[in-house]
């Protein structure tokens, strides 16, 4: 590989050809801040916080490292007074036409621009105070609301929407100073063909863009003694959770999260892994029978509910490949109030389903129709992780210091197969587990594991002999990746037999409702990765490793559906999907 020579701040540094100042200098120990700037979607140079100065033997100028290359024998200079003077300007010029208001903000502590406002010494935020702009806030979207009062035109929402998902239903409308990030024609968010994946959010470094919050009416519930309020959690937010608390990124926190939502007066917890290994019943059962009597195939997952959304509204001629199987947060609440009610002798109405997830889709998938087994719907309401973490900080609980408490049962009973949902290829992994398990019977010898669908990449193939069977799998996260796989599948160019697809990069571990990550650790992380390691961690300890091996999932067939795809578990475990035009004009 060839290096480049050059000094930083007096200092010898040799980084690869071809790197930016900002990655030289990161390699160097030394941060850079940005505001604008996201690894390879949003290099675009237009904050000006990370400018610098740089003398390439001409004299030293200020250029903006997060885009400039580094050449032989350059000087670079990251904290002279011209500098720092330079990026507290921009700060205070930012400012000029921001929503201050920071105490009742959603991210305030959190937010990136507050950070470099301190860091860069900011006493005087209306220096530049004059005409500022009002926005009118967007809540049109069933998952989030958009102030751009308080946007700062960084344009990475943008940059999410369009290049990792491959959307593109936000952008910047106007010129200049009346410059604003909306939709086309002026449409509301709930307007166009938004996903609800919430990546936008993930990525803004303010607080211009938050999911909708119903925690305070499920306080309300949980304060009344007539209500069961019931929760689950998914299993990618075990492996987030941690991080509001200072856990290191990927930490598994199952126990202390169960012991929390005990103290915040759940009267339940309950794992949606539970139903993730029920999924895994409907799924690979329903998978053996297109294979058996030539239904379409490939047949593909249906857990994201945001991958389900955007098939919707882009693939609506593709939908007879996508199961039928509900989500696992709503196979849950249909278990819930139907099972589990008469087992309780409770009336479903009674009952309040509440689930986390690291998902802002799950928002929107509340709501569909065709989700009310029990003739009530099947979830009340559904938090976000980040809004799991802000809950327990409301309710004064010391989280890093709690013990670990178990799930109740026996909606608490899961296996290794239904924790790596929240990993992308885990959905494959597992339903492949109990799939050659159907085929072959050799429940002890059958594959535990099947690592070529594991790891972050966009798009993983593999092919398995099983049962004389050649069996093709295809795993595809971000919906970017999606388009390529359903172009494929469209095109008749697809010899897949199953195709797992999430919304999110790297699947619901890096969901558009996990705790968010600024930018300076976003860039040089590999979040995705290090929170799949909890995952399978937990996986590799599970004394249980099939879903068809959990013991109170075969007590609920055994006592209430009968087998997988009974004309039952069809009632409260599948559903139907709709075509959606692409925009509501």
């Amino acid at each position: 590989m060839e290096t480049i020579n050059i000094t930083i701040n007096g200092m010898a540094v040799e980084a690869p050809k071809g790197s930016t100042i900002l990655q030289a200098a990161k390699g160097a120990g030394i941060d850079i801040p940005t505001l604008c700037y996201l690894k390879e979607i949003n290099e675009i140079g237009a904050c000006r916080i990370c400018m610098v100065e740089a003398d390439e033997g001409r004299g030293a100028r200020l250029v903006a490292s997060c885009v400039y290359p580094i050449t032989e024998g350059m000087k670079v200079y990251t904290n002279t007074p011209k500098v720092l003077e330079y990026r507290k300007k921009t700060l205070q010029l930012i400012l000029s036409d921001h929503d201050k208001k920071c105490l009742s903000c959603v991210r305030s502590g959190k937010c990136e621009l507050q950070k470099l406002c301190h860091d860069f010494g900011v006493d005087d935020e209306n220096k530049y105070a004059g005409v500022t702009n009002e926005f009118e806030i967007d809540d049109s979207a069933a998952h989030m609301v958009r102030d751009n009062n308080k946007c700062i035109n960084c344009r990475r929402c943008i940059a999410a929407c369009e290049k990792t998902q491959g959307i593109g239903v936000i952008g910047a409308n106007n010129r200049g100073f009346i410059t604003e990030i909306s939709s086309p024609f002026g449409m509301g968010l709930g307007e166009t063909a938004c996903v609800c994946c919430g990546q936008c959010i993930a990525v803004c470094p303010t607080g211009a863009i938050y999911e909708k919050s119903d925690v305070d009416k499920i306080m309300a519930a949980i304060a009344d003694p007539t209500k069961h309020v019931v929760v689950q959690t998914a299993p990618a937010v075990r492996a987030a959770l941690g991080e509001p608390f200072g856990f290191p990124m990927g930490t598994g926190v199952e126990g202390k999260m169960a012991a929390a939502l005990r103290r915040i007066g759940f009267e339940k917890v309950f794992d949606t892994d539970f139903a993730a290994d029920v999924t895994i019943m409907e799924e690979a059962t329903e998978l053996l029978g297109r294979v058996t009597n030539g239904g379409v195939l490939p047949m593909i997952t249906s857990c994201s509910p945001g991958w389900i959304k955007f098939c919707e509204h882009y693939y609506p001629d593709q939908l007879d490949h996508v199961s039928s199987c509900k989500s696992p947060q709503q196979m849950f609440g249909g278990i819930l109030k139907t099972y589990y009610a008469e087992k309780m002798g409770w009336d479903p109405k009674d009952i309040v389903s509440v689930s986390v997830m690291p998902c802002t889709a799950k928002k929107f998938e509340i709501g569909r129709p065709d989700q009310s087994a029990a003739g009530v719907p099947d979830l009340d309401y559904t938090m976000t992780t980040r809004e799991l973490a802000r809950l327990i900080e409301r309710c004064g609980i010391d989280f890093k210091n709690l013990p670990d408490e178990a799930f109740d049962d026996p909606m608490g009973e899961s296996t290794g197969a239904a924790v790596i949902f929240g990993a992308t290829g885990g959905v494959m992994e597992a339903a492949l587990r109990t799939a050659v398990w159907k085929l072959t019977g050799e429940s002890n010898d059958s594959p535990l594991e099947f690592k070529e669908v594991r790891g972050v990449e966009g798009i993983k193939e593999a092919t398995y002999e099983v049962a004389g069977m050649k069996v093709k799998v295809a795993v595809a996260s971000g919906l970017s990746n999606a388009r390529i796989i359903m172009d494929k599948i469209r095109a008749g160019e697809a010899d897949y037999t199953f195709v797992e697809i999430m919304a999110c990069p790297g699947g619901c571990v890096n969901g558009g409702g996990q705790p968010q990550v600024p930018a300076s650790v976003r860039n040089f992380t590999d979040i995705r990765a290090e929170r799949a390691k909890a995952l399978y961690n937990y996986d590799e300890n599970m004394p249980r490793r099939k879903s068809h091996e959990n013991e109170s999932v075969k007590k609920l067939y055994a006592e209430y559906f009968g087998e997988p795809n009974s004309h039952r578990a069809h009632e409260v475990l599948h559903t139907k999907y709709v075509q959606r035009k692409i925009h509501e004009i």
